[in-house]
């Protein structure tokens, strides 16, 4: 393998089994919550409790990577998710509350820590491209989850799965130890960590006013994200009479779309339309997909949902390579990666306040179809505000 590709596969591996992490519990959400004596509509809960971790893990990662190098913050990112997950399997509300906090201490500093990789060793007309085949690794981790966690419950229980995908993360920080020597060189072991100061990667993002637009509409393209992979598979189950092995196979039909996703927008961010642009056309899409997804019914062919939620992952969960590439294209030079943090914050803080909005919303009306609905009109704003404003010279 050609050593420029080696940052590429590494970091779209690590983002694949982090990301699985974070969405095996609720890929299997029913089960779970049966066992742990909750709804399942909590499953928003646990995800808002990943992502707190993971926003304050962003946070300190660009001064993490900066010492330690961006392969070792990877991997302690993957063995705080193992840990996690494996907390997670204790049938108890406050343990799996704190292994879903762990798994997103791990899962923050994973992407930070990649751009600053990829950053360093791309070309600026490739960074699209290349950031959104990096990025692919979450949708591919939801696809992993959403056709292996289902199966493998179903062979070794709710706890056996969890700890399965708890041990795919830790062979995964195994195999990457051989890389850290070549691709941590530039790491600064006396540096100091300064942890103190967390706001400056917000202040960084907010005074620059790209960063700062890009930044808000990722807050709302997060709880579209999450609300289609977090809900997905117990709207399915509950209200389409889906069974669970089905609802995973959709959710990863989804994922699928994501991953395609992801390399197109890539191509057609660095080929034709820019970032903006781009983004913009991506959230009407995700506009349209989400009343689509609200109008799901029971007698529907099964075909035809798969298309649709096809599509809903495409962009839903396909606008993150590009929205990360312009973030690290736009950031002062030597900052991407803490640029990236301050950014995903923001992106995670819709993460932390989408879910369980939209769960709330949901219970309200006794009806899931409600909170696909109600997301339309944020995710139709952003598509105007991005559409509309002037791409940077």
């Amino acid at each position: 393998m050609n050593a420029n590709w080696l940052p590429l596969f590494a970091t779209l591996a690590i983002q694949a089994l982090v990301a699985m992490a974070v969405l095996a519990p609720p890929v299997i959400a029913p089960v779970v919550a049966a066992a742990l004596g909750v709804a399942p509509i909590y499953a928003g809960l646990y995800v808002a409790i990943v992502y707190v971790g993971a926003m304050l893990a962003s946070l300190a990662a660009g001064a993490a990577v900066a010492r330690f190098g961006a392969i070792r913050v990877s991997q302690a990112g993957l063995v705080l998710c193992a840990v996690g997950l494996a907390l997670c399997a204790v049938p108890s509300v406050w343990v799996f509350a704190l292994g879903g906090l762990l798994v997103g201490l791990g899962y923050g500093p994973i992407t930070p820590a990649s751009s600053w990789l990829l950053a360093q060793t791309t070309p600026a007309h490739r960074l699209s491209l290349v950031f959104s085949i990096k990025q692919t690794g979450v949708p591919l981790g939801g696809m992993l989850a959403g056709a292996l966690v289902p199966s493998t419950m179903l062979a070794i229980g709710w706890q056996g799965a969890l700890l399965a995908v708890a041990a795919a993360n830790l062979l995964c920080a195994a195999l990457v130890q051989p890389l850290r020597s070549g691709l941590d060189a530039d790491r600064e072991p006396d540096r100091p960590l300064k942890f103190g100061n967390l706001a400056q990667p917000i202040r960084l993002v907010l005074s620059q006013r790209t960063l700062a637009v890009l930044a808000g509409c990722s807050f709302v393209f997060s709880t579209a994200q999450l609300a289609l992979t977090t809900y997905l598979v117990t709207y399915l189950v509950q209200v389409l009479a889906y069974g669970l092995v089905a609802a995973g196979l959709a959710l990863s039909v989804a994922q699928i779309g994501g991953v395609g996703g992801r390399i197109l927008w890539g191509f057609v961010s660095d080929r034709w339309l820019g970032a903006q642009r781009t983004l913009g056309g991506l959230a009407l899409v995700m506009a349209a997909s989400c009343v689509a997804t609200a109008m799901l019914h029971v007698n529907m062919p099964t075909l035809l949902v798969f298309a649709i939620l096809f599509v809903f992952g495409a962009s839903a969960t396909g606008w993150n390579g590009v929205y990360l590439a312009e973030v690290a294209r736009r950031a002062p030079a030597g900052m991407a990666g803490v640029a990236t943090g301050g950014s995903l914050a923001i992106t995670f803080l819709g993460v932390v306040l989408g879910p369980p909005v939209f769960g709330f919303l949901s219970a309200s009306f006794d009806s899931y179809r409600v909170g696909y609905a109600a997301l339309a009109f944020p995710i139709a704003v952003c598509s105007v505000i991005l559409l509309r404003a002037r791409p940077p010279a």
